[in-house]
């Protein structure tokens, strides 16, 4: 017999099952899988890092916790623009890292039927869709449906870590 605990934990998985926080970069719209969200957060002042990759900006202090945080268009290899007041930063949280991804604007909280996810390109078309978990299908609209555990691969990932400070 399975514990409350357990039982509690299999609903929020099953409410959060098929739900993407959205977010555009320019006129594309993306989406991370909500149950990797912690928090969404305006600007903060970022402190600079020296000797990382460009797409790192640097940390926040997030109520005490150092947070790394990834410029989207400069890890999508997207012209940078200056930050608005639209600017977010998403706080996601892998296991593996807790990091946040600066985007133009969130957008919604989305459901997305598993039959309404297809497959990405495959690498022949040449889009690079190694992030990409799929592409789902809302009316006429297309999200971008990434997969927050490969977007940062293992070089990338242990960049971050020393980043990062636990």
């Amino acid at each position: 017999m399975e514990t409350m605990s357990e039982e509690l934990l299999e609903q929020q998985e099953n409410t959060q099952h098929g739900r993407y926080l959205t977010f555009n970069l320019g006129d594309e719209i993306y989406g991370i899988e909500i149950e990797y969200v912690t928090e969404i957060i305006g600007r903060q002042p970022i402190t600079k890092i020296p000797e990382v990759a460009d797409y790192i900006k640097g940390i926040i202090n997030l109520r005490g916790k150092i947070i790394p945080v990834i410029d989207m268009r400069l890890k999508f290899k997207k012209e940078p623009i200056d930050y608005n007041d639209r600017t977010c930063t998403i706080v996601i949280d892998t296991q593996e890292l807790i990091i946040g991804l600066i985007v133009d604007k969130v957008s919604e909280v989305i459901s997305i039927e598993d039959e309404d996810v297809v497959p990405p390109p495959n690498q022949k078309t040449g889009i690079c869709n190694k992030y990409i978990r799929g592409i789902g299908k809302i009316g006429g609209e297309v999200k971008l449906l990434l997969d927050c555990i490969k977007l940062f691969d293992e070089k990338e990932a242990r960049e971050i870590e020393t980043v990062e400070v636990k």
